[in-house]
Order: C-alpha cells, then sequence, then structure tokens
C-alpha cells in the first residue's frame, strides 16, 4: 500500500491512498504545536535560570562556567520533575488523536 500527497506523479499502483496537502499540512502544524507547548515550560524556566545568573555574572564580574551551567541543569531536571506527568498526558493525548483519525483521513 502506497500513500501519495495530491497523486502527483505519471504512475499509478494499485492500492494506492491518497492524502491531500493541506491534511499533510494540518498534521504536520498539530505536530509542530504540540512540540512546542510540551518544550516550552522546561525551555522557558531553563532560560529564565540562565538570564538570572548571567544578570548575577554581571554585576559580580565573575566568570565561572559551572555557574551557569549546574544551576539550569538542576531547574530543567526539577522542571522535568514537576512538569513531567503533564508532559506525558499532552504527548499521550496528541499519539491518540492521530491514531484514531487515521481512518476518517482516507
Amino acid at each position: 500500500m502506497w500513500v501519495v500527497i495530491d497523486g502527483e506523479g505519471p504512475d499509478t499502483r494499485e492500492g494506492e491512498i491518497k492524502m491531500h496537502a493541506d491534511l499533510a499540512l494540518h498534521m504536520l502544524a498539530d505536530l509542530f504545536w504540540t512540540g512546542l507547548v510540551v518544550c516550552a515550560p522546561v525551555l522557558g524556566l531553563t532560560m529564565l535560570v540562565g538570564l538570572l545568573i548571567s544578570v548575577l555574572q554581571v554585576v559580580t564580574q565573575v566568570q565561572e562556567m559551572s555557574l551557569t551551567f549546574v544551576p539550569k541543569l538542576i531547574t530543567a531536571a526539577i522542571s522535568l520533575i514537576v512538569f513531567g506527568p503533564w508532559i506525558l498526558r499532552k504527548l499521550a493525548s496528541f499519539s491518540t488523536r492521530l491514531w484514531s483519525s487515521i481512518p476518517s483521513m482516507f
């Protein structure tokens, strides 16, 4: 079984299923939006801690590499622990919605 977007191409094969470009773009947009929403809490908190540490380094003139790396690593780990169940629920609902909508796509 082959999946062809908009049936482009000179040869057609038996058992070919045609998918429209707008459906493929909608699925791709939904994928990117879910990825952005899932990554936002961890990336946002890590970026905020990095910004605060950078301001602290500028004010105190301490230029230690581990001073920036360790707090961001700890923040990312804690935010994954806190937001982990929510992230898993969002990914599970996305996967369930995608798999349950497959029969209606073709």
